[in-house]
């Protein structure tokens, strides 16, 4: 299945929350998408997502149900490790 990262633009900074992460997760296993880790920028308005799903449609699809803005996604090809290699994604 292919990788994307997504990035999601906030006018508000986030507030961390278990439930919500919960949330979005159910979402997401319903659309049939894996969350598999983000990060968050310092001014906490900004998150890069990685996720595992059939489609970008599908990641709008899970964000639109979650109520999550969706800027930008990138489907992802090869993983460039530090040491040089090349090679496939994995979770």
């Amino acid at each position: 299945m292919p990788f994307f990262i997504i990035e999601r633009n906030f006018a508000q900074q986030l507030e961390e929350s278990r439930d919500n992460a919960e949330g979005i997760r159910l979402v997401n296993e319903d659309v049939g998408v894996s969350w598999l880790v983000s990060f968050l920028s310092a001014d906490k308005k900004k998150t890069y997502c990685l996720y595992e799903a059939p489609s970008a449609e599908a990641i709008r699809r899970a964000a639109e149900r979650a109520n999550l803005p969706v800027d930008v996604i990138t489907e992802l090809s090869t993983a460039v490790r530090p040491d040089g290699t090349f090679g496939a994604i994995t979770a």
